[in-house]
């Protein structure tokens, strides 16, 4: 029966009132199916093929519907919707498990799948049949298309649509003991070819596909439809509301009439909301895909993915995540994000957490003259002066350190700050030095800068004789450890968009990977997988966890320090 037909579940007068402040159409919709006794629950899913590794996109589903069970004190579940094993694999039903409990840690873990309601599904197809709401079909899929018309057009008739009762259930049944091959039978749904929705033209709900499910095994050689299962999956597993994105809209006409067909006794609700869309990047399974198998990238987690395995293995956050979905929001108007948005979140996320380090990834020499030969100090760095929870530690401090080579200029520019010859800088957290001359290779490149220092004007010294406009970051030469940094870029050419127009090809970014050995502090060395530093001035990094090894971190830059986000005006 219809939903409109149910009776109320439970007294809508102990409702709470609607609220809509501050509360999205979803929300809104929910409220009232509670008020009016539609349900007395709130139960919700997330439904991924697995396929491919889930992107950016899917976490505003993950999310939203996570978010909701949540907020109504209710259920939510991950269910892989496994009916098609011609693109399934174990390896991606492990990463998707891992994103959803990365992203939501709360998660009581519970795996469903849809493989595992194929003989439900198979039952209610035998009553549809004998309902005489379905038939097996002889056509091909070619044929098929050819007979449902087109948008303008009506379809017409399946040549075997009137078969009696008894031929169709005996040929479903022996479609399921193997008698055909593959494409030789289908079983469809009888609805109406002359429909205005294309769906509702006698969709398929069952194939013949001989093929080994990675769950199932060999059990089966018919596997049904997703437009036939998921409505069913929802309805086993007593899911009141089905939040699906909007191409799913022109479907909900079929998800209302499988639920109808199969007598659930109180149905659940499609609600479609859009999808999260970023600009210059690649979600695609297929292109995706392409990527891994020519060695463009090194796998779906590659960190130049959008991928949440690739966003989590370059050190993005699940607060930094949740933080973008909430500023996208959720409508049912497409809009396009901005990546410079998603930036700005992992950087509002790390400023007060991540300790900041001496790291310089672009070396020349810098040797004090004047300074003790032999003599190693231990300076006191602050952690973050963001947050001054996290503390300080010791750094080591000698004659001779290494600091950016763009910090220096032999000839500098106009309102250059940094150190040039005659000039005076602060080295940070330590003291003030003066350069006096400089050294080249063969080809006039600066290879080492000397200077002298004022032993008076050590950092928290209260040294107030003269100021300096510039301060630069360094590391000590003889304890610096060498680390290999990847330094990261869109992956797609973004003068040129994602696609070729022409060939369709992916337009790449060439250099949308720079790999650099960095000098670091020594205490980097302990650094684990996942862990995230703010290199100063050079950005956000984490521990790759691929490959890194113990004692020799790689360090993956999440985002540079810069950013060209600015957040939207608050309307009054």
């Amino acid at each position: 029966m219809a939903a409109e037909e149910i009776k109320p579940v439970i007294d809508g007068s102990k409702i709470p009132p609607l609220n809509g402040e501050n509360k999205n159409f979803i929300e809104l919709d929910i409220d009232k199916d509670l008020q009016d006794g539609v349900y007395d629950h709130v139960h919700t899913r997330f439904p991924p093929e697995p396929n491919g590794y889930l992107h950016i996109g899917h976490a505003k589903s993950i999310l939203l519907n996570y978010g909701i069970a949540k907020e109504y004190g209710g259920q939510f579940n991950l269910r892989f919707d496994d009916t098609n094993p011609t693109k399934e694999k174990s390896e991606f039903v492990d990463a998707i498990i891992d994103n959803v409990k990365w992203l939501c840690p709360e998660y009581d873990g519970k795996i469903y799948y849809a493989s595992d309601y194929f003989d439900k599904m198979y039952e209610i197809a035998v009553k549809i049949i004998k309902k005489g709401h379905a038939y097996v079909s002889d056509l091909s899929a070619e044929e098929i298309k050819e007979y449902r018309g087109t948008l303008t057009e009506p379809g017409k008739n399946d040549p075997n649509r009137d078969r009696s009762i008894e031929e169709n259930l005996d040929l479903f049944e022996r479609m399921k003991n193997g008698e055909f091959k593959d494409g030789e039978k289908t079983l469809r749904a009888k609805i109406d070819m002359a429909s205005s929705n294309i769906n509702m033209r006698d969709p398929i709900i069952y194939r013949v596909a001989h093929l080994t499910h990675q769950h199932t095994g060999d059990k089966w050689c018919i596997y049904p439809m997703y437009d036939f299962a998921h409505p069913i999956e929802d309805g086993i597993e007593g899911i009141t509301h089905s939040l699906c994105t909007l191409e799913f809209e022109d479907h909900r006409p079929l998800y209302d009439w499988v639920v109808r067909e199969a007598e659930f006794p109180v149905p659940p609700r499609q609600i479609e909301f859009a999808k999260l869309y970023l600009n210059n990047v690649v979600t695609g399974k297929r292109y995706i895909k392409k990527l891994v198998e020519q060695k463009i990238v090194d796998g779906w987690d590659d960190p130049r993915l959008v991928s949440i395995s690739g966003l989590r293995r370059r050190g993005f956050t699940p607060e930094s995540i949740k933080k973008f979905v909430d500023m996208a929001g959720v409508s049912k108007s497409q809009s396009i994000n901005d990546y410079a948005a998603l930036e700005y979140c992992i950087r509002e996320d790390l400023k007060p957490t991540a300790p900041r380090m001496l790291a310089v990834l672009d070396p020349i020499k810098l040797i004090i003259d004047n300074y003790p030969e032999g003599q190693v100090e231990m300076i006191d760095a602050p952690n973050n002066l963001e947050n001054p929870d996290l503390g300080s530690r010791q750094v080591p401090f000698s004659r001779e350190l290494y600091i950016e080579r763009d910090d220096f200029m032999a000839e500098p520019v106009p309102k250059y700050k940094r150190l040039y010859p005659g000039n005076e800088v602060r080295l940070m957290y330590a003291y003030f030095v003066k350069a006096t001359s400089f050294e080249t290779d063969e080809n006039g490149k600066v290879t080492v800068v000397h200077c002298t220092y004022d032993p008076e004007t050590k950092s928290g010294s209260g040294f107030t004789g003269r100021k300096v406009k510039g301060t630069i970051h360094w590391v000590e030469a003889t304890t610096a450890k060498t680390f290999t940094v990847r330094l990261y870029e869109n992956i797609i050419d973004e003068e040129k968009g994602v696609y070729d127009p022409e060939t369709g090809e992916l337009n790449l970014n060439p250099h949308s990977i720079e790999i650099v050995k960095a000098f670091c502090e020594p205490s980097l060395a302990d650094a684990k997988p996942f862990d995230r530093f703010q290199f100063i001035r050079n950005g956000f990094f984490c521990v790759d966890c691929k490959d890194s090894k113990d004692g020799e971190p790689v360090f993956n830059r999440i985002v540079s320090l810069k950013s060209s986000f600015k957040l939207p005006a608050k309307k009054n």
